[in-house]
């Protein structure tokens, strides 16, 4: 289940999420956020509305669930971002919508991890697409929650778990075209495929834990002092 996540995760059903957020869905995707400069909101979205423009097909089949916690709220430079992201979702929204559907779901405040799991658990498909980031814990929490070995993972090739986790749908988050085309892609692979994908991210995480991290680390260290002594005796 993924213990190392959340201790107790709620039996929430696709379904029943659904319902709280008052939604049908054939697909669903979804992020997980600050709102941040770095983890290039705008341009995600924008490459969703070309994804629904260009394949009109999947209009009111697929919905995007953005979890967006506020961040450093009292710096000019966030709040103009904190308006360009609801802007640019409210153009959206506004431009492709039906009387039933609305693409994008922003849902913009602080969310416990017990509260995350359930849309992990549930989406179809993951978007982890900064413009520049570290290791990017939501793209290892995506996968280690996801013990049923489904699930599509699109992350941005600037994420340093780009490097660990080669069976997700790499894009460069500022291809708007490209990131579209990931999306279709993650919706449209076969269940094997996904299946598969999963199995090896799941196996990496497991793998690249802490404790081999440190392992390493402490390896590295006592390595030191040999070269150290070698350069002094050269």
């Amino acid at each position: 289940m993924a213990p190392e996540f959340v201790d107790e995760p709620p039996a929430t059903s696709r379904a029943g999420l659904l319902q709280e957020l008052g939604i049908s869905a054939e697909f669903l995707g979804v992020g997980v956020e600050r709102v941040d400069y770095t983890k290039g909101l705008p341009e995600r979205f924008r490459a969703l509305r070309w994804f629904f423009e260009r394949y009109p097909e999947y209009r009111e089949r697929v919905v995007f669930v953005q979890l967006a916690a506020p961040s450093r709220v009292a710096i000019p430079r966030y709040q103009e971002l904190q308006r360009e992201v609801e802007d640019t979702i409210r153009e959206i929204n506004q431009a492709l919508q039906t009387r039933t559907w609305r693409p994008i779901i922003f849902l913009n405040r602080h969310y416990e991890h017990r509260e995350i799991w359930s849309y992990y658990r549930h989406a179809d498909f993951c978007m982890v697409t900064s413009l520049h980031d570290g290791m990017n814990l939501v793209a290892k929490e995506f996968v280690s929650v996801r013990d049923d070995d489904d699930g599509v993972l699109i992350l941005s090739r600037f994420t340093g778990a780009a490097r660990e986790l080669r069976d997700a749908l790499l894009v460069n988050p500022y291809d708007i075209e490209e990131t579209a085309e990931a999306i279709r892609a993650a919706i449209e692979m076969a269940p094997e495929e996904r299946a598969a994908r999963m199995a090896r991210m799941r196996r990496t995480v497991r793998e690249h834990n802490i404790y081999q991290w440190a392992g390493l680390l402490l390896s590295e260290l006592t390595r030191i002092p040999l070269e150290v002594a070698g350069a002094k005796e050269a």
